[in-house]
């Protein structure tokens, strides 16, 4: 079993919290907007990293990690877009990714929205994590923990982290 600790848009800030709820995590996927190198850093020095860049980064960032991630988790494909949208509202051409990677969770960030949703029609889970970071229109800091055991996603597990502006 695979402990997955899934964090967004930490915007130049994380929030210490998230060491602690990831302490018992195998890796860390990030789907975008660090907001620098130093947060990848910091996360990199902890666990394994996974992640993309998102819109905000910067060269740094685009030059350690890729627009678009996908990957094998145990048996289940991953795949990783920080602006990817959600079940009936994907960007332009992610269904079509989705469908032809053989993904079975797709994990986007961007809205600082917290959403998990099946997708029936592409057999696939999506999770956005909502937002880590102090920049943004979003109240509340939010990450997720989950598993991934053989070819089963489970474990899911919403935190707040608290108020945004909060350390």
């Amino acid at each position: 079993m695979t402990r997955i600790g899934l964090l967004s848009d930490t915007h130049h800030f994380l929030d210490p919290a998230v060491f602690d709820h990831f302490k018992n995590c195998d890796e860390i996927w990030h789907a975008g907007d660090f907001g620098t190198s130093l947060i990848a850093d910091q996360l990199k020095a902890f666990k394994p990293l996974r992640g993309v860049f998102g819109n905000i980064d910067g060269g740094d960032i685009r030059s350690l990690f890729p627009e678009l991630l996908i990957f094998e988790c145990e048996q289940v494909k991953a795949m990783i877009k920080h602006i990817g949208g959600y079940p009936k509202r994907y960007e332009p051409g992610v269904a079509n990714e989705i469908k032809s990677s053989g993904a079975k969770i797709f994990i986007s960030g961007h809205s600082h929205i917290l959403k998990i949703m099946y997708d029936d029609q592409l057999q696939c889970l999506h999770m956005n994590p909502g937002a880590a970071g102090n920049q943004g229109w979003h109240k509340i800091k939010t990450v997720i923990r989950f598993a991934v055991d053989g070819s089963d996603i489970k474990d899911c597990e919403v935190i707040e982290l608290g108020k945004r502006g909060s350390i």
